[in-house]
């Protein structure tokens, strides 16, 4: 047992240390591009309106993003407050946006005429933020992918009545992915999707390919979906080094089976599709900045996905967002960038992010009064607002013999006043920073 705790603590410390920029980035942008942006109805549409390979070959002839660039794209992830940046390389429809000599089923080979990934990180990488890249384990386009699952021909008869090569199949993925992580340089993240039922695990060879991608790229984090559970003692070797929740925030921080945090990023799309789709069901900013405020206050990341247009557009609704994002952050990244879980429950009126002494409070919800703290008397030395550094006030409540809150609890005050009311600097979110003076009591 001893020997097994040992072992376990100096994997789970192997994977502390290569996560320790990812989980100080906590903010990044999730792009899904292809040629299902000519339908634009989402990057399922092919399955959705079960299209054969040879009818979904139009949106091929037609794919010529002319208006492609990344810098561009790569610039409005840097405003927005993002640290990294992961992009589809090969999208379920099997489509590579990457010049990949294993297949001609390319943008390469399409009007587009260029390796549109290898585009990518050359931008991304000049504006200063890491890059990585999604790869899709199934593929309704290669002949030795059998029509399972989601595929488009799941169902046609004619099509079952093929015969299925699944090692030639493995061997393209792996393939590919030793591509990928050879001829474009340092890759920081590589994020692969997806696995469900027997196809999991060992049915990808995932131990082989795992192994591959850390001799490749030895720093490399990877997400979670080839399989296994991270959250065990002991993981499985393909694991992965985070948890990646799909559309939705955890109640509560991710922690192993010996009550350790695990690292976790909420994939979200800012609109209601991954890939383009031309509608108006935008989130707003407010919506954006308290997601990742929320994620952040349980030792979460945020991937926000926007779904560029078939001519290589990031939308103006998803830049406008960004934009307003960005300004907060401008203000507030310091709540943000490094920052987890405070010991402290969460308050009505907002939430708390910490990071080693600094307390920030985020305050959603304005009061009548005072801001309750709970537990905190005599572990505050200052408190200050962080959009300009003015100073908040900080006592306990006393009323005749009488007191309303534990004698251990404090509050404080966005004014002068202890009981006066004061209008919020960001309905959005104001955030107060403490420094505490220890947090171990």
């Amino acid at each position: 047992m001893f020997s097994f705790q040992l072992f376990s603590q100096d994997v789970y410390q192997q994977r502390e240390d290569r996560t320790k920029w990812f989980r100080d980035a906590r903010f990044g942008m999730f792009i899904h591009w292809g040629v299902y942006a000519i339908p634009a109805r989402g990057e399922w549409v092919q399955t959705n309106e079960h299209i054969s390979a040879e009818n979904y070959q139009k949106y091929v002839d037609a794919f010529n993003p002319t208006e492609y660039n990344p810098r561009e794209w790569a610039r409005a992830a840097k405003k927005a407050g993002m640290k990294y940046a992961i992009m589809t390389a090969k999208h379920h429809d099997g489509f590579c946006m990457f010049d990949s000599k294993y297949t001609d089923y390319k943008s390469v080979n399409s009007p587009a005429g260029r390796d549109l990934i290898r585009e990518f990180v050359d931008a991304f990488r000049a504006e200063g933020l890491k890059v990585g890249f999604y790869y899709s384990l199934i593929d309704w386009h290669h002949p030795d992918y059998p029509n399972v699952g989601n595929h488009p021909m799941n169902g046609n008869k004619e099509y079952s009545k093929k015969k299925f090569n699944w090692d030639n199949y493995t061997t393209y993925m792996q393939n590919q992915v030793s591509e990928l992580l050879t001829n474009y340089g340092k890759i920081d993240v590589m994020w692969f999707d997806y696995s469900w039922a027997e196809y999991s695990g060992e049915k990808w060879k995932a131990t082989e390919l795992v192994r591959m991608v850390k001799k490749l790229q030895p720093e490399i984090i990877l997400d979670n979906r080839l399989g296994g559970n991270i959250e065990l003692a002991k993981p499985e070797e393909y694991a992965g080094d985070f948890e990646g929740p799909e559309q939705i925030i955890p109640a509560h921080p991710i922690l192993d089976q010996l009550g350790r945090n695990v690292p976790w990023e909420a994939c979200i799309t800012l609109n209601n599709d991954w890939g383009y789709s031309a509608d108006n069901h935008y989130k707003t900013d407010k919506d954006v900045i308290r997601a990742l405020v929320n994620v952040v206050s349980k030792n979460g990341n945020l991937l926000l996905n926007v779904g560029p247009d078939a001519k290589g557009r990031i939308p103006k609704k998803s830049l406008d967002v960004l934009s307003k994002v960005g300004e907060w952050m401008d203000i507030n990244s310091e709540s943000i960038y490094g920052c987890g879980s405070a010991p402290l429950s969460k308050p009505e009126w907002g939430r708390f992010t910490m990071k080693g002494d600094t307390l920030f409070a985020h305050i959603t919800d304005s009061n009548m009064g005072q801001y309750y703290m709970p537990g905190m008397k005599g572990k505050i030395c200052n408190g200050k607002m962080l959009s300009d550094d003015r100073e908040m006030f900080i006592g306990t409540y006393w009323n005749g013999k009488r007191s309303y809150i534990d004698e251990n609890d404090v509050f404080f005050n966005l004014g002068p006043s202890s009981n006066g009311t004061y209008q919020l600097d960001d309905e959005i979110d104001t955030v107060v920073k403490f420094k505490l003076s220890d947090t171990k009591k």
